[in-house]
């Protein structure tokens, strides 16, 4: 099935807006990706694509693990993924401290595509031993540019996601924003740990405001 096939039939839509097709497809050649797109571009659409497509001739599926620093983006697209089949779920402090236990059960069973986590909770030794004992296919990193002090939206948690993503064996990466100047970007890369030659797609980075 090809790309616009596999995108019609898992999301409904008939063609790629600018940027996700090249992202999607660096991706599946292995290529670590930062990809600068407008915001309303359809960023998560690049790591909710792959989630479907790497490794998935491997049993249990493996997991693309998002780091996303907004509680309620992170429900509102679990819900539209699980609405469209495919299992993905969250894991922060919304939730009980039962309930998280439950998902890091299915997790380690195979049981999600995606899960998603805030910057801070891979803090967490526990949390990260747990992660390392599963095959992730892939980890994205939403809003980067909260790794930059140059960025509009600072955040130190993700200073060490560079540690963490090293502990968890260096995995495939994408890192995405619709807000880098040519200095964030190379920001990114750095405090990511990310290699010099990550492909770097970008179809906007400026705000109208």
């Amino acid at each position: 099935m090809s790309l616009a096939a596999s995108l019609h039939h898992h999301f409904g839509f008939d063609s790629f807006r600018a940027g996700q097709e090249e992202a999607i497809a660096s991706l599946l050649d292995k290529n670590h990706t930062l990809a600068i797109m407008p915001t309303g571009a359809g960023k998560s659409l690049i790591y909710q694509f792959a989630a479907l497509l790497l490794g998935a001739d491997v049993k249990p599926a493996p997991t693309v693990l998002v780091i996303s620093p907004l509680i309620a983006l992170m429900k509102d697209q679990v819900d539209a993924l699980n609405r469209k089949g495919i299992p993905a779920t969250f894991i922060n402090s919304a939730i009980s401290t039962a309930e998280q236990n439950q998902r890091m059960s299915l997790l380690s069973q195979g049981k999600y595509r995606l899960v998603y986590v805030a910057p801070e909770r891979l803090r967490n030794v526990t949390f990260l031993r747990s992660l390392q004992n599963l095959t992730l296919s892939l980890l994205a990193v939403d809003e980067a540019h909260c790794v930059s002090e140059w960025g509009h939206d600072f955040r130190p948690d993700y200073l060490h996601l560079a540690e963490a993503r090293k502990q968890l064996g260096n995995p495939l990466t994408v890192a995405l924003t619709a807000t880098a100047t040519p200095k964030v970007q190379s920001d990114i890369v750095r405090l990511l740990g990310l290699p010099e030659s990550t492909k770097r797609i970008v179809t906007g980075f400026n705000r109208p405001n």
